[in-house]
């Protein structure tokens, strides 16, 4: 490998795993990130989200083990324990020598996550929930490494689930279709990991399509993928405000979805249509009707976005990003100033050449922009310039693509 080149997923993780446990992988297996184009809390109210996944990877090196353990190397967590060899943790982690954090369970403890640190959960649960479905899980021996920005909302939880479930497929020889395995690792972030998530984030890993945004259904899971102009590109900016209150407000939020819901006399808000929402929509709660105002209109925009990413109108793009995000800033308040600064920014330098807007659950994390190649540099130095978090800290920008869904490499 070239000394002046950062060694990439694939590469950490064989290394991880040579290094770690004396012999090279049997098989790997890899997940991409994702960002939501627009169609933001849509999901859990059945309707309308556009993601895509994006060429930041999460890559599991696995092989056979001849016992009923799981080994896990997660070689981009810190080594705490800082020594020689290994050592068990006071959280239940195996500290690996400088190499990341290490832990291990028996198959039939999977689902006993109580003692567990959080990112061993994700593994545990992806184990737990496979064999609750009836698969073939045998012991094995994993190294995790990964390019997803954490706490960024790319959900690299997502990421990771996706590529362990490709990990054991390919490991005890079965396969599971795409979408039972994004049903998989939902289950697994909701029962064992704890989060209370839709099945946006692991649909969007599992079918991406290379060049391709995916026009979701989130209620039949229906996925068409929906091409873009050879010229985008996805910037990913990550604006360095952890995102803060996210459970709680999440939580509110579904509430007054689901109250609105009840109000309108339909199953979720997918099913309101304008008739329904100029007869009735008057008569809910203030606050209760922006968040449905929301959520009917953003879902909506996913229509308007594929069409205008199919015939290459980048001023349409761009006008249904802005809405959306103004949407998500007055009617679902899920923004927060510094975001909406950072957003204004970037739509200023894009212009009519594209778009602009907050991704995620809200109140921090990343702005994405749908611009042409050739703005990227200009769009780049105008967030150095011009953008600082609260706490003085500059932007990171990664320019991305559209990328395949995850699978096995080798």
């Amino acid at each position: 490998m070239s000394q002046d080149r950062e060694a990439t997923p694939r590469e950490r993780a064989v290394q991880g795993f040579e290094r770690a446990f004396g012999r090279a992988p049997e098989r790997l297996s890899r997940a991409p990130a994702r960002v939501n184009l627009i169609g933001e809390h849509t999901d859990y109210n059945e309707g309308f989200a556009m993601p895509c996944a994006i060429d930041r990877d999460t890559v599991v090196a696995a092989a056979h083990r001849d016992d009923d353990v799981v080994e896990v190397l997660a070689c981009d967590l810190p080594d705490e324990g800082g020594g020689a060899g290994d050592a068990m943790g006071a959280d239940g982690a195996r500290r690996s020598g400088g190499l990341g954090a290490r832990g291990r369970f028996r198959i039939g403890d999977a689902a006993d996550v109580s003692a567990s640190p959080q990112w061993l959960r994700y593994v545990q649960g992806m184990v737990a929930v496979l064999r609750e479905q009836g698969q073939a899980v045998r012991g094995a021996t994993l190294s995790i490494a990964g390019n997803v920005p954490q706490g960024a909302g790319l959900s690299s939880s997502a990421s990771l689930e996706m590529a362990i479930g490709h990990a054991f497929s390919a490991l005890n020889g079965w396969t599971l279709p795409p979408t039972t395995m994004a049903l998989a690792g939902q289950r697994a972030e909701n029962v064992y990991a704890g989060c209370r998530c839709g099945v946006l984030d692991q649909l969007s890993s599992s079918l991406g399509v290379r060049g391709h945004a995916l026009l979701m259904d989130c209620r039949s899971l229906e996925v068409r993928p929906i091409p873009m102009p050879e010229d985008i590109v996805v910037l990913v900016v990550d604006s360095k405000i952890q995102r803060g209150l996210v459970d709680s407000e999440y939580n509110l939020r579904r509430q007054q979805c689901e109250a609105a819901a009840k109000g309108l006399g339909v199953k979720a808000l997918r099913d309101v249509d304008d008739g329904l929402w100029s007869r009735l929509g008057g008569q809910l709660d203030p606050v209760v009707r922006r968040r449905a105002r929301h959520i009917i209109s953003d879902s909506h925009r996913c229509a308007g976005l594929a069409e205008a990413l199919s015939r290459g109108d980048f001023a349409a793009i761009g006008h249904l990003m802005r809405e959306s995000h103004w949407s998500m800033r007055d009617d679902f308040e899920i923004t927060v100033p510094a975001i909406d600064a950072l957003a204004a920014l970037m739509q200023d330098v894009i212009g009519e050449h594209g778009g602009a807007r907050m991704t995620g659950g809200g109140f921090g994390g990343c702005v994405i922009a749908l611009a042409p190649r050739a703005m990227v540099d200009e769009i780049r130095a105008a967030v150095e310039r011009g953008y600082r978090s609260p706490d003085g800290r500059a932007a990171e920008v990664h320019v991305c693509a559209a990328s395949d869904g995850a699978g096995v490499l080798a």
